[in-house]
């Protein structure tokens, strides 16, 4: 607790810099390193983060005491540098009070503006500015601020308005006029004092006056901010941990709110959708920055590009826009100039897109924060891309810059253009965030994340959202807003997840309690299905069908670039030729796990297995294994050939037999139909399947030493196919995989059958093809023992999913009934069974790997689990030395970008 706390900066000077993130959180070590740059900044101080740790620890007296000393002596810094005093009528100093932890996390933690006001300060105030209506306009924020942030006067229930937004819409109804800017002095007056009427009401305390009492509610309320929900379920998604916390920064205030020559605003140098380069953003006049990303007031934009980009798709005239909607540029070019300069300036130093708010006071600009703004993944990969190319960073910093899961996004579908022809547009407004969305329309965050747990896809509707609404929106598939622009909480949070996105779409009248929306005559009710086109923010009726995006060129690169430096290899799991081409084309070395079982539920080969099945004797049990045959041989042809080239692993049959048949009497008795037996025999054979743990029973290399046939069908099939293959010109590499293997013995017996039967099949077809038989290595004993494995087996896949059920004794399909609770409760930190558990599972595999090759040194060793698509968990199998990864067609990307990123930490 000695350590230094409050970090000071002004008028060119800093006592931190951008190096201190961890300490002074993103905001604070950028406040100073502006300072020490040159940016102009208002002066202010920083308390660390470890003070929010002390404050959880200790408690808020006890952190008060620590840290009185140092705040009064931070104060009193900025007092002389602005010529002003706080807590003082008649030359006032006014705060404002912003949480800033090391990572950004935009809208999730709170904000006070315009802290120090009361009574007699805004008379002062009024007097000094020679402004009063100014001055009442920031305490009448003030009080709405301090009453939401610190005296937690919320909304009681979801259907209800903000206490504070409720009394300014009564005054404007009173007075007949539609925007704060219309209140006069008097009505701001009148306003102050229904506010603290109904703070006194709801929380039975009086608004705090003394402005130091006010400064530590302050502080403490952003401390708590940082174990908010929303706070807490940002950091979950963004796999932030809870031990970092927050730094407090407070300012002097600058004004956006005194009149027309007045602003604040948000712009990034570039653009964070789709990443063109080209500066943009957008600012209210006669405002302050809460209003701009509130989305409360639509804004204008900064540049006179972007203001003709936003006539164009808003259906505005370049006469009506230039009158009522102009530029920044247009409007006061000398401070457009300015900032251009800054944002040019700050993106050459940081090497990085800029994300940057801004306040003009009286015609002054001043720069309130800058960060690596949040992006799509489209943006993040052309930004990478364009600044190694402007020769800004290097390969290897491009790489890094691209978060792999990020990827994804670039995956997902878009719109079929035949689609869209025939598609009617209900709406249009901003497209504040690319993509595309169909689902049922729903208004409240809670029920968004009813509707998803009951698997269905959701189009959050709100007239404009908060941080409270995040749960809601993670789970929607798209978010439409009435209000806001392209800098909103809704955009800027849309973009940072990858959702689609329309904002401002101004047509649209929502119900809140009548759960609807109305547009142009019609009512849309929830559950009714809408569309989202989040690049062109048009908003369609119904469903429209999508199609598989293609890939740019800096994707291209992307990958490219990734290949270079990448180690690890990548494969993929896959089953069908289909899914095997679309892995292929997005550079897939082979497959990594193909499902034999997956192929049994088609057509006729499912009656053929039932038939196995039921068969009481091997030879009967070999009648129908050959029905299936040249079922199998053909789906393996139509996988290698789309494979050609490469590798491809096909696990032998894994899930118990009972998975084949039907357990309900509709079901068993159209199978003793199809077979011609009686639904008796089909009971008797379904009850004598049946067991109490069928994961730990009779499965995977199990089934294939009892039933021998089984595993010599399917080795006939998977070689047979590679011969009528090889014949035809076609280069294969097949791979068969023995699947559970916990016992040596096991693994060899099964061998020596696939082996017996490849002798067979070279000599009826008077060809050889090289293969291999390994192993999945998914039970705990197998990874202790794998030295006596390797012996005979010529690789190994670590089969992670099942590996991670038997090490910790959870089952994968039961986990979710208490996966929540251990989340929140610390016990886990994450699902286990989408990141690689390095201490337990990842030293299974790690043991298992050097067991092998103590035995093999050139073993090769893969994972086919779901791991294999996890970035953390392919860097970890970067490091235990795997020769490959497997995962999913979709996520082939991701990993290959992982592996990259792998290599290089490595070095």
């Amino acid at each position: 607790m000695e350590n230094k706390k409050v970090y000071t900066f002004g008028n060119g000077k800093a006592e931190g810099n951008s190096e201190m993130k961890n300490l002074l959180g993103g905001k604070g070590a950028n406040l100073a390193e502006m300072n020490l740059i040159g940016v102009p900044v208002p002066p202010g101080f920083t308390i660390t983060t470890e003070v929010c740790t002390d404050y959880y620890t200790y408690g808020q007296e006890k952190v008060k005491e620590m840290l009185t000393k140092d705040v009064n002596a931070a104060i009193h810094n900025i007092e002389k540098l602005t010529g002003t005093k706080f807590n003082d009528a008649e030359n006032p100093l006014l705060l404002s009070v912003r949480s800033g932890a090391r990572a950004s996390m935009p809208g999730m933690m709170d904000t006070i503006l315009n802290l120090g006001l009361n009574d007699e300060i805004v008379e002062g105030l009024s007097k000094k500015t020679n402004n009063p209506k100014f001055a009442w306009d920031s305490y009448r924020r003030f009080i709405q601020m301090y009453g939401d942030v610190v005296m937690e006067m919320k909304p009681i229930n979801k259907e209800d308005h903000d206490p504070f937004e409720e009394i300014l819409d009564q005054v404007k109804e009173e007075k007949g006029i539609k925007l704060d800017s219309e209140f006069t002095v008097e009505d701001l007056k009148d306003i102050v004092g229904r506010f603290k009427k109904i703070v006194r009401e709801r929380t039975g305390k009086d608004f705090p006056t003394d402005g130091y009492e006010q400064l530590w509610g302050g502080i403490f309320a952003v401390f708590g901010s940082w174990m908010n929900e929303r706070a807490i379920l940002y950091r979950q998604m963004e796999k932030i941990p809870d031990s970092w916390g927050t730094a407090v920064n407070i300012q002097a205030m600058v004004f956006g709110n005194m009149g027309s020559n007045s602003a604040t605003g948000v712009c990034f140098s570039r653009n964070a959708a789709t990443g063109e380069n080209l500066f943009n953003g957008e600012y209210l006049v006669n405002a302050q920055g809460e209003d701009v990303v509130a989305g409360i007031r639509t804004p204008q934009e900064i540049t006179l590009e972007g203001s003709r980009r936003w006539a164009k798709l808003a259906g505005v005239s370049e006469k009506d826009r230039a009158a009522k909607f102009p530029s920044l540029e247009e409007v006061m070019p000398i401070v457009y100039k300015e900032l251009d300069d800054i944002q040019f300036k700050l993106e050459d130093h940081y090497r990085d897109m800029q994300d940057m708010e801004f306040t003009i006071q009286n015609g002054k600009l001043w720069i309130l924060q800058t960060r690596n703004g949040k992006r799509t993944g489209a943006a993040m990969v052309k930004i990478a891309m364009d600044l190694l190319e402007e020769g800004k960073i290097d390969e290897k910093t491009a790489l890094k810059r691209v978060d792999p899961i990020k990827l994804d996004e670039l995956l997902h579908p878009v719109f079929d253009n035949n689609s869209l022809k025939t598609a009617k547009v209900i709406a249009k407004g901003l497209p504040a965030s690319p993509g595309a969305a169909t689902g049922q329309v729903v208004f409240f965050p809670d029920d968004a994340e009813k509707w998803h747990n009951d698997g269905k896809k959701i189009v959050l509707v709100r007239q404009e959202t908060s941080p409270e609404d995040l749960a809601g929106m993670a789970v929607a598939e798209g978010i439409l807003t009435v209000r806001g622009g392209m800098t909103s909480h809704a955009a800027v949070v849309a973009r940072g997840m990858g959702k689609c996105c329309v904002s401002g779409v101004g047509e649209i009248k929502v119900n809140y309690k009548n759960r609807s929306f109305e547009v142009d005559g019609k009512t849309y009710k929830e559950g009714d299905f809408i569309s989202l086109n989040g690049t062109n923010g048009e908003v369609y009726d119904g469903k429209v069908e999508t199609k598989v995006a293609e890939m740019d060129n800096d994707f291209t690169l992307l990958m490219d670039l990734a290949e270079k430096y990448t180690r690890l290899y990548v494969r993929t799991n896959a089953d069908t030729p289909r899914d095997a081409a679309i892995a292929r084309k997005f550079g897939a070395k082979g497959i990594g796990l193909c499902r034999t079982e997956h192929m049994f539920f088609e057509g006729n080969k499912i009656k053929a297995m039932r038939e196995m099945i039921l068969a009481e004797n091997s030879e009967d049990r070999k009648k129908a294994l050959a029905k299936i045959l040249p079922y199998q041989k053909e789906d393996f042809k139509g996988i290698f050939t789309a494979m050609a080239g490469l590798p491809v692993t096909v696990r032998l049959l894994d899930p118990p037999l009972h998975e084949f048949v039907p357990h309900d009497e509709k079901g068993q008795k159209e199978m003793a139909d199809q077979l011609g037996v009686s639904v008796e025999k089909i009971k008797q054979r379904v009850d004598a399947l049946q067991e109490f743990n069928p994961m730990l029973g009779h499965r995977g290399c199990r089934l294939g030493n009892t039933y021998q046939e089984i595993t010599e069908m399917q080795t006939r099939a998977i070689l047979g196919a590679a011969v009528e293959l090889k014949k035809e010109g076609v280069e294969v590499f097949p791979e068969i995989m023995v699947p559970l293997v916990g016992i040596s013995h096991e693994f060899e017996m099964q061998e020596k059958i696939i082996r017996d039967t490849a002798e067979k099949v070279f000599h009826e077809e008077g060809m050889r093809v090289d293969y291999k038989v390994g192993t999945m290595i998914e039970i705990p004993r197998a990874t202790l023992t794998a030295h006596k494995i390797a012996k005979t087996a010529e690789f190994f896949s670590f089969g992670t999913n099942d590996l991670t059920q038997l090490t910790f004794g959870y089952s994968r399909d039961d986990i979710g009934s208490f996966l929540p609770t251990y989340l929140r409760k610390k016990i886990l930190k994450v699902d286990p069974f989408m990141t690689i558990d390095q201490n337990g599972v990842g030293q299974l595999v790690r043991l298992g790997v050097q067991n092998g090759r103590m035995e093999k040194p050139d073993l090769k060793c893969g994972i086919c689990g779901e791991h294999g698509g996890d970035p953390e968990s392919v860097k970890f199998f970067h490091r235990v030395g795997l020769n490959y990864v497997s995962c999913s067609p979709f996520r082939v990307p991701i990993a290959r970008l992982a592996a990259a990123q792998a290599a290089i930490e490595d070095k």
